[in-house]
């Protein structure tokens, strides 16, 4: 059970990392950041917060929620993100409907897997320095999270330049792209009529791929 912990804990910094949000005044020089720095910087900003008062934070769930929207939803990329996961439907998709699928998929992750956040620590998380030439518009930050025993668990976060600097479209973790999960499972239900409401309203409900959030291999 603790093996799935982390990989909860991973899936849950990945999926924050999907949804958008305003832009703080904090997050202004991201632009000037390289990838790498964005990363560590959103990761570093979080643990400071969650190490100085980790026990009230596990009492109240609704406070690792603003923490996720202070630290890690101003480097995502939303409607990118979205545009894939739902294809051709995004076009048909009113602007009310767009907002509620992004709404749902957010909510949906934080309700399941809060408390598994709150045990992200300094050392269960390394960056490896990303290389981008000048003019690059991609990248990919490779990152890794550690657990007490056996294989760390591969978290790496496909990056684009925009002009608020470098946020994150997709994040793969153990070789599973949530981008991909997320469209493969849901784009059968989408093609059925008041497909993109019925597929809302179980995300609404806590519901995801089933090869998210799996254990890969042995240990805990």
């Amino acid at each position: 059970m603790r093996a799935s912990r982390f990989v909860i804990a991973a899936a849950l910094i990945a999926t924050a990392w999907l949804i958008d949000a305003p832009l703080p005044a904090a997050a202004q020089g991201a632009s000037a950041q390289s990838p790498s720095d964005v990363v560590q910087t959103a990761a570093n900003g979080l643990l400071k917060a969650l190490d100085a008062n980790r026990a009230e934070y596990r009492n109240n769930p609704a406070k690792v929620q603003a923490l996720v929207d202070q630290y890690i939803l101003p480097h995502v990329d939303t409607q990118f993100s979205a545009q894939l996961v739902l294809g051709r439907y995004w076009r048909t998709a009113t602007q009310q409907q767009r907002q509620q699928f992004i709404d749902a998929f957010y909510h949906s992750m934080l309700n399941n897997y809060g408390t598994a956040l709150v045990e992200f620590t300094s050392n269960t998380l390394k960056v490896y320095p990303t290389r981008v030439s000048p003019g690059e518009q991609n990248a990919t930050v490779r990152t890794e999270m550690s657990r007490t025993s056996g294989a760390p668990i591969s978290v790496n976060y496909y990056m684009h330049m925009t002009p608020d600097g470098w946020k994150a479209w997709d994040v793969v973790i153990d070789g599973v792209s949530y981008i991909m999960s997320y469209r493969q499972d849901f784009q059968p239900q989408l093609a059925q009529q008041g497909g993109i409401d019925a597929v809302i309203n179980k995300l609404e409900h806590g519901a995801k791929p089933a090869n998210i959030g799996k254990t890969t291999g042995g240990g805990s």
